[in-house]
């Protein structure tokens, strides 16, 4: 299968076409900058990670997408529902309780993932499907440097290289240059994990004839070793899959006996969903499609902060990978995307020094990163009822930078320790672990009735714990919604897309979100 004619130079070189890759080059291209991007695989093609969160809707507006997902009918998601205890009701995460614009998407990544694609087509991007880079040269007066890369087709024998002045590597877990060139993926060793899943038809639905009709259900196994997704989509499938860590999956799988290793799998998959009641009920008589497919679910990161270089950047899975329990791939994805081309483009437009660009990338994807794997670790810690996590596995600059307006909530009034302690991590997990806990509408409506309803609006100031314990005294019940609202809104603060790019200030400079103006720009300016 031949590929049209590659050219032998450009502007600047993205590598993947996934998310991260296809957002990053939209963006670059809509700024006016020349743009090539070789993806290895042809489009459509399969992958997981079928849920989305509000900011992904924000994102697309930006590069002009927006309309294009919602058109192809994919299945809204309201909300998330998680049940982190057999012996209590689930809790949930309303993403339309203030706004009902604030709805996010299940959807089939096959057909979001060439609908990016072919955007960024449109908005002026090169694109080459079936294109393999076989090796990465840099210039021999400066090694650090990026500056060409040799290539070679998936079908068939064409060979070629390609010279760039900018790289971002979007390479999804291959990680061309964290794994081949940098050596600086960092396992984070309590997230490894392997997941299993299949595609289900005819199951029920979550909550129907509510505002949570239809959200997915997330579900901690019974023994503890792992959790459960149901995911429904818009083609009449359902996605249902366990993540089980790796440990856990290799000793269960040990106790099967069948005649294949796919055999296995498959009687493994459904031993493990006998471990997720709410996820069977669902089910209902729903009939599963026979094919199981697996994944090693390892979270990584990169050591130092490591996500750009002189003229490169690492965006997406490329560079770190959390736990999928939150939905958060596609919003670290194009977190990465559209920190690459701010950056890039203020390096190139010289708003800017490149040291200050490279600075600011690190920072702001080793920020997005922390968020999520304090949030994953807080859910963890109650479904498996484990200890904290090592506080050498958590990066105390990223976690300043992620969770300074949680600080002084947590701190209270107490002089901060300038140092990050177990104390103050185990306290922000605990923090975190109220935005998940249950809380129905109708204790809501209750608690409002006996506590000031203005205390559960949007605006209302984050509390301490020490705070809510002194409002709330004896009503279990207020006590238990105040936590969750104020939990809420802290993490919808995290990652609300507003503030983490118009809004948030990493080393004096924050993103310039204007097309044709995009770049960084530093708060004295």
């Amino acid at each position: 299968m031949g590929i049209p004619i590659v050219p032998k130079s450009t502007k600047i070189l993205v590598i993947g076409g996934g998310p991260a890759g296809a957002y990053t080059a939209s963006v670059l291209a809509r700024e006016g900058f020349q743009v090539t991007v070789f993806e290895k695989d042809h489009f459509p093609r399969y992958h997981v990670g079928e849920s989305m969160l509000p900011s992904f809707n924000a994102f697309l507006e930006f590069v002009g997408a927006k309309e294009k997902v919602k058109e192809c009918g994919f299945v809204m998601k309201p909300g998330a529902a998680i049940k982190l205890n057999q012996y209590k009701r689930e809790g949930y995460t309303n993403f339309i309780q203030f706004n009902l614009e604030n709805s996010a998407w299940n959807l089939l990544r096959s057909e979001f993932d060439d609908l990016l694609l072919k955007h960024a087509a449109e908005c002026g991007a090169q694109v080459h499907n079936g294109v393999i880079i076989d090796e990465i040269h840099f210039s021999k007066t400066d090694k650090t440097r990026p500056i060409s890369a040799s290539w070679s087709s998936k079908y068939g024998s064409q060979t070629g290289a390609i010279s760039f002045d900018w790289l971002v590597d979007a390479s999804g877990r291959n990680g061309i240059m964290s794994t081949k060139y940098l050596k600086s993926r960092k396992f984070n060793e309590s997230l490894r994990n392997i997941a299993t899943w299949g595609y289900w038809k005819g199951a029920g639905v979550y909550s129907p004839g509510t505002d949570r009709e239809n959200a997915p259900w997330f579900e901690a196994l019974t023994d503890e070793t792992g959790w459960a997704w149901f995911i429904p989509l818009h083609n009449g499938t359902v996605s249902v899959g366990v993540v089980v860590s790796e440990k856990s999956n290799r000793i269960k799988k040990s106790r099967i006996q069948t005649s294949s290793d796919k055999d296995t799998t498959v009687a493994h998959y459904h031993e493990q969903l006998k471990l997720a009641p709410g996820v069977l009920r669902l089910l209902g008589d729903a009939t599963f499609n026979g094919l199981t497919r697996s994944a090693g679910d390892y979270s990584y990161s990169s050591k130092s902060n490591h996500y750009a270089g002189n003229h490169y950047r690492i965006a997406g899975d490329a560079g770190a990978f959390i736990d999928p329990l939150f939905s958060s791939g596609i919003h670290l994805a194009f977190t990465g995307g559209l920190a690459a081309a701010a950056s890039i483009a203020s390096s190139i437009r010289g708003d800017c020094t490149e040291a200050e660009a490279i600075d600011f990338h690190n920072a702001k994807i080793g920020t997005a990163y922390t968020r999520f794997l304090v949030v994953v670790w807080a859910v963890y810690k109650q479904m498996k009822s484990q200890t904290a996590p090592i506080l050498a596995e958590v990066d105390e600059d990223n976690f300043d930078r992620a969770f300074d307006f949680l600080r002084p909530v947590i701190q209270g009034g107490a002089e901060a320790d300038p140092h990050l302690t177990e104390n103050e991590l185990n306290e922000a997990l605990e923090f975190c672990e109220h935005g998940v806990g249950p809380a129905s509408p109708d204790l809501f409506a209750n608690v409002a009735q006996r506590i000031d309803p203005e205390l559960l609006t949007p605006n209302a100031p984050l509390m301490s714990a020490k705070e809510v314990d002194a409002i709330t005294g004896e009503d279990e019940e207020a006590k238990q919604v105040l936590r969750k609202h104020n939990s809420n809104k802290a993490l919808s603060i995290a990652f609300d897309y507003q503030h983490n790019f118009r809004n948030e200030i990493l080393n004096g400079m924050y993103v310039h979100l204007e097309k044709g103006e995009l770049g960084l720009r530093r708060i004295c300016d």
